[in-house]
């Protein structure tokens, strides 16, 4: 039966997030029950495709990828796909009508990974921020809203700044795996080789003047959404603040994490502002 199959695929879009990122999968639960399997279903489409570019180094990655993107389009179309993760992922896309041009912005900064080492210019690198990070959100907003057009128009650039901000501060953490790992530079008109405090604080304000747009956001989501995202803000703004102390020589050699401890209270905090109405 069909809906067996799909329950099977749903299970393994959770098994996807959990095993990749417990944080992120800790912030969902946040969410209300009746939208957390469809933003699963968003991260494991997207964590497959980004573990393609960035993971599987002892094969041909041109063939995955493209491979991938088949069955994505196949998926979609016919609305069912033997891969379960894009199995659950075009059930969503059907469920809350997310346009292929996110979907396809979203796959064109991926490919970008493949070939492109070195974001130059700034038209560049917000491209592809655009890509990797914005329409996640705006695929996100599209479940939070649930068809409420107005709504998901009022808080689109909202969500796009909040997208950006977490993809940066990634960027920032990873700099180490980004840069000798994987030859990558996002960051334009910074020289990773030698980053001072100037190009690093530079990174950090346009951090911080995007989250502030995000949180504005946040506050505008509807209650199913909104205690998920900003418990997903905290834990990266805490991250943000761990990386501000961190001298800017220094960034590259030790990636920063939240320990367990201060996620649980983090939540903790992030229960009683919601539950109290701070946000």
């Amino acid at each position: 039966m069909k809906s067996i199959f799909d329950t099977i695929s749903f299970q393994c879009s959770r098994d996807v997030t959990k095993a990749y990122s417990t944080s992120f999968s800790a912030a969902v639960r946040m969410l209300a029950p009746s939208i957390r399997q469809d933003i699963y279903n968003i991260y494991g489409f997207v964590r497959f495709a980004d573990e393609i570019v960035d993971s599987f180094h002892d094969y041909d990655k041109n063939v995955l990828f493209d491979a991938f993107e088949m069955d994505l389009k196949k998926a979609i179309s016919h609305k069912i796909s033997l891969n379960p993760v894009l199995n659950a992922f075009q059930h969503t896309v059907h469920k809350y009508q997310i346009p292929m041009a996110l979907i396809d912005a979203f796959m064109k900064s991926m490919r970008l990974d493949l070939t492109k080492t070195v974001y130059e210019t700034q038209a560049d690198y917000e491209q592809y921020i655009y890509g990797s990070a914005d329409v996640v959100g705006l695929m996100c907003l599209k479940v939070f809203v649930n068809g409420n057009d107005a709504k998901y128009n009022e808080l689109e650039f909202a969500a796009m700044k909040l997208g950006s901000a977490f993809q940066k501060v990634n960027f920032l953490r990873d700099l180490k795996a980004d840069h000798e790992e994987l030859n990558r530079t996002y960051f334009p008109g910074t020289d990773l080789n030698q980053l001072d405090e100037i190009s690093k604080q530079r990174i950090i304000d346009e951090i911080e003047a995007d989250f502030k747009i995000g949180y504005e956001g946040i506050a505008a989501l509807p209650l199913e959404a909104k205690f998920g995202v900003y418990t997903a803000y905290v834990y990266y703004t805490r991250l943000l603040s761990k990386l501000k102390k961190i001298p800017s020589t220094d960034l590259k050699s030790k990636r920063i994490r939240v320990p367990d401890y201060e996620k649980y209270g983090l939540f903790a905090k992030c229960y009683l502002t919601y539950r109290f109405n701070f946000i």
